[in-house]
């Protein structure tokens, strides 16, 4: 079987997933990087494997696919992963696409501009919003608060076993750890033993070892005094 390969850069959150399942399924890979800060994703020949210029973009064979979260389901089908998808069992499997939503349409828009304005704003010599951090704040804040209600009934979130759906929050929840706002987590105890669970598997830990807080960005020269 040959290997797969995902065109990015690995410190992404949307890559990570992408990487994430790979590992759980035990599938061989490369990571073709990108140079973001020149816009290579924005150019040829990035732009035939992803139209909207856009990362990651995965190759296997003649098959060209962009988009985390399909890859992500593709990986798991064909390559396997302890049947993440649940494919199984309708109830679960609509389970796990219930939460890969709640994923997409809650946590990522409230977690997102937090990781955006904490960590990449100031790497890229831009200043933080702070208006933006506290509203963000508020939303994940609320959705954390259904995800607690969730995961006081079940150790992962689409049942007692892992998902697409847990792996699916890993990124950003790396991200957020990394900031003055992991107390959203931390202040909710079966959020926290969920992310405590997901950041012991083997597969995470060494996805995460290749996502610095830094994103692998220079920081932008600082003026000299005079």
């Amino acid at each position: 079987m040959g290997v797969v390969k995902v065109h990015g850069v690995a410190a992404s959150p949307y890559v990570a997933t992408v990487l994430l399942c790979l590992e759980e399924a035990g599938a061989a890979y490369e990571v073709a990087p990108l140079d973001m800060a020149a816009r290579e994703q924005r150019t040829q020949p990035h732009l035939a494997r992803n139209p909207f210029g856009k990362i990651p973009a995965f190759e296997d064979g003649d098959l060209v696919l962009f988009e985390s979260r399909a890859i992500s389901r593709y990986v798991l089908r064909k390559y396997g992963g302890g049947d993440l998808l649940r494919e199984g069992d309708l109830a679960e499997a609509a389970a796990v696409d219930a939460w890969v939503e709640a994923e997409a349409h809650q946590f990522h828009p409230a977690v997102a501009p937090i990781v955006r304005q904490c960590l990449i704003e100031p790497l890229i010599g831009g200043a933080r919003d702070q208006r933006v951090v506290d509203e963000s704040v508020g939303k994940l804040r609320a959705v954390l608060e259904v995800y607690e209600a969730r995961l006081s009934q079940s150790a992962y979130l689409a049942g007692d076993s892992l998902s697409l759906a847990d792996l699916a929050h890993v990124g950003f929840t790396r991200y957020l750890m990394a900031t003055e706002y992991a107390a959203l987590v931390e202040e909710h105890p079966s959020v926290r033993a969920w992310w405590e669970r997901l950041a012991a598997r083997p597969a995470v830990r060494k996805v995460t070892a290749l996502m610095p807080v830094d994103f692998g960005i220079k920081s932008p020269p600082q003026p000299q005094s005079g």
